[in-house]
């Protein structure tokens, strides 16, 4: 009877604080990097005295921190005890369980919730699992003596445990560390659980989900419903209404994305307050959700890199803030550095749109065209090309590029009006040097900025070389690649394959 779903972490390429804002668009990305929630029965079966129970069980495992949490769930209101200590607690998870029931309640007619009531009395067993991917491993690789590469990474066992503080470890209840590398985890997270609930309790079916994509009608309806639920949950979770960018992403996989109202969750607010649950996430259901969301990948031949410079985290909400600040405080120059930042979005997504049109049009002049950039640094690449269709390539190319240079500049912009490292001088340079390299089509900081991450855009076999170059600058290269698919039910516990599905789904160069 056991449920695993799996949702995929992101990467914000366009669109850092301006998606924050209707209508504004932003380009997200979703990954190979995978969160897993595998849903059972905790008990074989019913025991007789259990038709009187007014709660049932739920125990939430996560392996990685060595955590096991056990609650009580209330079968009429739905409201969660912790019976474990509430270091363990999870926000997320916990929405995201009474949410999924709520969603069931709402739905099911009589016949229906009598089903689902014999369902919860036998209890919830949850595990979640997180690929190596959204975690630093940076200190074990360098504790090992090991090489700051991919190979070192892939040599970690599948979900890695996290590491612990050094300076609490002498006591039990030592927090785990996790330093994380900025791929949404708690979105994926949360996305994985709502899906796998939502299929256990038979409020949607997901096997007309294949891989990742959608399947006609049906299969937009169902994950349309995981995605109302996993955005209300993570919202609530988190205590603020985002932009929903990286659980769309989650559910939907790589897209352009705009915003929802935040009007629509104002039920789901009001339940925290004390409005009956299950009426409430019967209006989230209803709610008109006007997020607009296109389908979008990256072009044919091109790799997506994200690399950990080892620099230290920022904190999101904290640059958030600031940037609102600036806004406020002077008005007319956020107004125009965003209006310039708007330009240079679409720029770069009409000219990679351009580039997979050109690819579907003719793919032999375009593969041809991006082998010969591949070698090459990007002030050679119009040397010597005459057929006017790699020509139209190579134009595309440069304009991307060109566009990328724009954005970055304005984020350097409005991080020094904020007073916020949004592309740090650090970060600079190494952008930089990666854009200076041969076949490097762009670099950036994902999403917010800061000294988390940079990500790179790389044409046919050119990432080997940015991989070997940022090794020896002390970055280390993540095996993580963009793969377009959304949510989706697995066939079996991940841990039973030994491989992370990072590492299977790349090859090593």
């Amino acid at each position: 009877m056991a449920v695993v779903a799996s949702a995929p972490g992101k990467v914000l390429m366009t669109g850092g604080y301006l998606i924050l804002e209707r209508p504004n668009a932003g380009i997200v990305l979703s990954t190979n990097a995978r969160f897993y929630a595998i849903v059972k029965p905790l008990y074989e079966e019913i025991k007789p005295e259990t038709w009187a129970w007014a709660w049932t069980d739920v125990k939430l495992t996560a392996p990685q921190m060595a955590r096991e949490t056990m609650y009580k769930l209330s079968l009429k209101h739905l409201l969660l005890q912790c019976v474990s200590s509430s270091d363990s607690r999870n926000p997320f998870v916990e929405y995201a369980l009474q949410y999924a029931i709520a969603a069931a309640r709402a739905t099911f007619d009589k016949n229906k919730k009598d089903e689902l009531h014999k369902l919860l009395l036998l209890g919830l067993d949850i595990t979640i699992l997180g690929c190596n991917e959204f975690y630093s491993y940076r200190n074990q690789i360098e504790a090992r003596g090991l090489p700051l590469t991919p190979e070192s990474l892939a040599s970690l066992p599948p979900f890695t445990s996290i590491t612990f503080n050094v300076e609490e470890s002498g006591g039990q209840n030592c927090k785990p560390e996790v330093a994380k590398t900025g791929l949404g985890s708690s979105a994926a997270m949360t996305t994985a659980v709502v899906a796998a609930l939502l299929h256990y309790l038979g409020v949607v079916n997901l096997s007309s989900v294949a891989n990742g994509h959608l399947q006609g009608n049906e299969g937009a309806k169902e994950m349309d419903v995981v995605h109302i639920i996993a955005q209300t949950a993570h919202c609530i979770a988190q205590g603020k209404v985002g932009s929903g960018f990286d659980v769309s992403s989650a559910v939907y996989g790589s897209q352009r994305y705009i915003r929802f109202s935040p009007e629509v969750l104002a039920s789901a607010q009001n339940a925290v307050q004390g409005m009956l649950l299950e009426d409430a996430i019967a209006d989230v259901l209803k709610a008109n959700w006007d997020h607009e969301r296109t389908t979008f990948s990256l072009p044919p031949m091109m790799t997506l890199l994200l690399g950990e410079p080892g620099t230290g985290g920022s904190s999101t909400p904290s640059m958030v803030g600031a940037v609102k600040k600036w806004q406020k405080a002077d008005p007319q120059n956020a107004l125009e550095t965003w209006k310039k930042l708007s330009e240079s979005n679409s720029a770069l997504e009409f000219y990679l749109n351009t580039l997979t049109k050109l690819a579907e049009n003719n793919y032999d002049t375009y593969r041809s065209a991006i082998d010969n950039c591949s070698k090459l640094t990007s002030e050679k690449w119009a040397e010597g090309v005459t057929e006017p269709n790699q020509i139209e390539v190579v134009k595309a190319l440069l304009g991307a590029r060109n566009a990328m240079l724009c954005i970055r500049c304005n984020m350097r912009k409005m991080g020094e009006a904020a007073g916020i490292p949004i592309e740090p001088e650090s970060q600079t340079q190494l952008l930089d040097t990666t854009m200076n390299m041969e076949g490097v089509l762009l670099a950036g900081v994902p999403g917010a900025g800061g000294f988390d991450a940079v990500f790179a855009v790389t044409l046919g076999a050119a990432s080997s070389n940015v991989i070997k170059v940022w090794s020896s600058l002390n970055v280390l290269a993540l095996l993580v690649r963009e793969d377009p698919c959304g949510v989706r039910l697995e066939a079996n516990d991940p841990r039973a394959t030994q491989i992370t599905t990072a590492v299977s789904l790349m090859h090593i160069e």
